[in-house]
């Protein structure tokens, strides 16, 4: 029993937490732990109201969200036990995404084909907010027996996901550290993108510039800046960042590259009504690839997000650990 009390106790660790949360994930964890097991009794209210200090309608309120569950039976007379060792139940997970681009799509495809019929998945998106991020964690707290999170860059990340007892986690998409070890499914861009920059060199060098289209208030990995500025310098590239892309500006000799599918498209828009040929006048690097991108030739580097939410899946049905760094591809195509 002293075990149980303490996977409780230990759960006043986080903030957000309330008694509430704190009983009721707190039994959960004793389960998934194999502290106690299927059919075995639980401590009574009174011992609980003793050991831990909550108060009567605290414990027998957490007993009965156990209940509802089925994670729990009360028998008459007798006491609580444990009513399914299986706390999933049939397995509720939350992902949580950026959004549904055409790349991410394909990620959440092969996730869900591989979860198969019989697990529930319940899709949230957080567009990079971290207000609507925290809101959708608190609103999700508690509920599922998965939750694969894409984090956000953010100074209150990692206080958020902190909350998520970490045999019920996994991360995927963008890397954020957290304290300990927990599993993850995730890109690195930093030396990576260096990579494919060098790689793309003598290619490169062949064009007056390197132009790189990047909002600070944007989304794109600062990793990639740093990366597009080291490789300026360590390979004697002429190139700066613009802002943004100003539709009809395009111009012979020059590459660009974007993170932007919407300026990609007007680039290789207007390419076309100056009668300019990608991979020979100009050259245009593109991230993230996509079916749309390999039809058209394209050049990109992306992590090949079929296989991330592929694999994503086989840990959340395994719940074997993972830590895992998705390599990124280089597809040469036409266009540079």
């Amino acid at each position: 029993m002293d075990r149980i009390f303490e996977e409780i106790r230990k759960l006043a660790e986080i903030p957000s937490y309330s008694k509430h949360d704190r009983f009721v994930q707190g039994m959960i964890n004793a389960i998934d732990e194999k502290i106690v097991g299927q059919d075995e009794m639980l401590p009574s209210v009174n011992k609980l109201i003793k050991e831990l200090g909550f108060s009567r309608e605290t414990i027998v309120k957490g007993y009965k969200d156990l209940i509802s569950r089925g994670i729990v039976e009360a028998k008459n007379r007798l006491g609580y036990f444990v009513g399914n060792g299986n706390t999933g139940q049939t397995l509720n997970v939350a992902l949580l995404m950026y959004n549904l681009d055409t790349f991410e799509e394909q990620f959440y495809r092969n996730f869900r084909h591989e979860l198969g019929q019989h697990v529930q998945l319940t899709t949230y998106f957080h567009h990079g907010n971290i207000e609507i991020f925290e809101t959708i964690l608190l609103q999700i707290k508690g509920k599922y027996g998965m939750y694969v999170v894409a984090p956000i860059p953010h100074p209150r990340t990692k206080e958020l996901l902190e909350t998520i007892p970490r045999n019920k986690f996994l991360m995927f998409d963008r890397y954020e550290q957290l304290d300990g070890e927990f599993n993850h499914i995730t890109q690195e861009f930093g030396d990576a993108s260096y990579a494919i920059f060098s790689k793309l060199a003598p290619k490169i060098k062949q064009y007056d510039e390197f132009v790189f289209y990047h909002s600070q208030n944007s989304l794109d990995p600062k990793e990639i800046v740093a990366s597009f500025k080291k490789f300026l310098k360590d390979f004697g590239v002429k190139g700066h960042i613009e802002e943004e892309y100003i539709p009809g500006s395009v111009e012979k000799g020059k590459v660009y590259f974007t993170l932007d599918n919407f300026a990609l498209w007007q680039i290789m828009r207007d390419c076309k009504a100056k009668k300019l040929k990608p991979g020979k006048d100009l050259g245009v690097l593109s991230h993230n690839d996509e079916p749309a991108k390999e039809i058209i030739g394209i050049t990109t580097f992306s992590s090949d997000f079929s296989q991330m939410g592929k694999i994503a899946g086989e840990a959340v049905l395994s719940k074997e650990k993972i830590q895992l760094t998705v390599p990124m591809i280089l597809f040469d195509r036409h266009t540079l």
